[in-house]
């Protein structure tokens, strides 16, 4: 299979094609297109062109398209979920969940494209103000670039094209090169849906090149993105005026207090921590447990691990399959013996075996170490006991992260300090952190990012206010 680029509502060859191996098995899907500067640019003309009409077409056409798309990926829902498994080596319960919510999120993104007004202002409030009439309107910015990760092929760049095309502007998309197949599908379905030409564009090729040609290009006017720290400051120190959206890293943590059901939280936990082999921004990498339940903690999670089945993310029973790249396996297995060498203890996994890192999990594990400060995204989870809840917070809040939380407990006091004094973006009362809707508002704080996703606050993300006002 050959894939070239989408641009201006149509494939586009290149000079060069770059292989695309599956990350289980390492079998060939596909060539895919390399963008060049000329068709970065070409994309980014073509996008312009577009916001023309993008901007004038109402909004019950735009919710239509939207709708349309859901449909599309509802009839196929099987086929998108093979091309997410293949392409990003995603378990296939977990390949379909992702369908599930991509569907959701356009669907959302359909509602709010109807949603879009302004308001009145009293301009009479202030002396001077009489005899005036006031109100705004929102407006769309113009072209966005949206740059996405491998995590989550589909609904991550739902999160970012439902917006953009509900809000009435054009894209530019650069998807994560092990997993552009899923954008290039979505990109189709828009077509046949009924998107102007150019309104929605696919490129693939160096990120680094890429990036840096949106960045710098004048007539994109936000780039959203969402990756990795390092990444997301180069983007905010080098876009200008451009208005710019992080969804960036964590080291997500959860707390479970002395009055919790262990039964009902340990499967949940396992869950939040081995989901998609760990590779979830809000994965559940560091436990606090109080000193009461650690023990019988612990030797439940053990038993909880050992039910996973590791195998291809193509068997309907897999809960764990390889990771992204082999790099990725080899780093995380580093920074487990670094634990283990610093007094960390190995509870379980820890070893690689036919290239899948097993699901681990460390106990009494230094909080200096990269498995509990660096964000791990991989299968591993660390639990520490603690004595008092003030000192659970002290240790979730000692992160140079904050994007969710979650605090098992059922002293609604506690609850509420819970809420009150987690430095994150969204904390989750008796649930983990790794818990999301597709509606809820979502981004972090501290080297997490800056702005919110979640259909609705997306939207306005991407919309410029302006007033008017009338001297009666």
């Amino acid at each position: 299979m050959k894939q070239d680029l989408w641009i201006n509502g149509e494939g586009v060859g290149t000079g060069q094609y770059s292989e695309l191996v599956s990350p289980y098995g390492q079998s060939k899907i596909a060539e895919v297109a390399v963008a060049e500067e000329e068709q970065v640019k070409s994309a980014v003309a073509a996008a312009q062109s577009a916001f023309e009409k993008m901007k004038k077409m109402p909004a019950h056409q735009r919710a239509e398209i939207l709708d349309k798309v859901a449909g599309m990926i509802e009839k196929d829902k099987e086929e998108c979920a093979k091309i997410i498994a293949r392409e990003a080596s995603k378990p296939m319960k977990a390949a379909r969940a992702e369908v599930d919510r991509t569907i959701m999120t356009y669907k959302f993104a359909a509602i709010e494209a109807r949603k879009i007004y302004g308001e009145t202002i009293p301009m009479d409030a202030a002396p001077g103000g009489e005899g005036r009439m006031g109100y705004t309107v929102k407006e769309p910015l113009g072209v966005i670039a949206a740059i996405t990760p491998f995590n989550f092929p589909m609904n991550l760049v739902a999160h970012k094209v439902g917006p953009a095309i509900a809000a009435g502007n054009a894209v530019v998309l650069k998807p994560a090169t092990q997993t552009p197949l899923s954008s290039y599908k979505i990109a189709q379905y828009f077509h046949e849906a009924g998107l102007p030409a150019g309104a929605l564009n696919v490129i693939t090729g160096s990120g680094k090149k890429i990036g840096g040609i949106l960045i710098s290009d004048e007539r994109i006017k936000m780039v959203t993105f969402t990756g990795s720290p390092s990444v997301g400051q180069w983007i905010r120190e080098n876009s200008g005026l451009k208005r710019v959206t992080l969804e960036l890293g964590s080291n997500s943590a959860v707390v479970v207090d002395e009055d919790s059901d262990l039964n009902e939280v340990v499967p949940r936990i396992v869950t939040g921590a081995f989901s998609y082999q760990g590779q979830v921004c809000i994965s559940v990498q560091r436990v606090f447990v109080h000193e009461s339940l650690y023990e019988e903690f612990v030797e439940k999670i053990k038993d909880e691990t050992k039910k996973l089945k590791i195998g291809s993310p193509l068997e309907d029973d897999t809960d764990v399959s390889a990771m992204i790249s082999k790099d990725d396996v080899k780093r995380a297995k580093e920074w487990i013996d670094s634990a283990v060498a610093k007094g960390a203890e190995l509870a379980a996994g820890g070893e690689v075996n036919d290239e899948i890192l097993e699901p681990t999990v460390l106990l009494n594990v230094p909080l200096d170490e990269k498995v509990s400060c660096a964000e791990v995204f991989a299968p591993v989870v660390h639990i520490n006991a603690f004595k008092s809840f003030d000192e659970a917070i002290e240790m979730v809040n000692d992160s140079d992260y904050g994007l969710q939380a979650g605090v098992f407990t059922k002293d609604v006091q506690k609850a509420f300090k819970a809420a009150n004094e987690l430095h994150v973006g969204g904390v989750m009362i008796n649930e983990i952190p790794t818990f999301r809707v597709d509606q809820m508002p979502y981004g972090g704080v501290k080297l997490s990012g800056m702005g919110r996703e979640g259909i609705k606050y997306a939207v306005e993300e991407m919309l410029e206010l302006k007033l008017v006002s009338f001297k009666l």
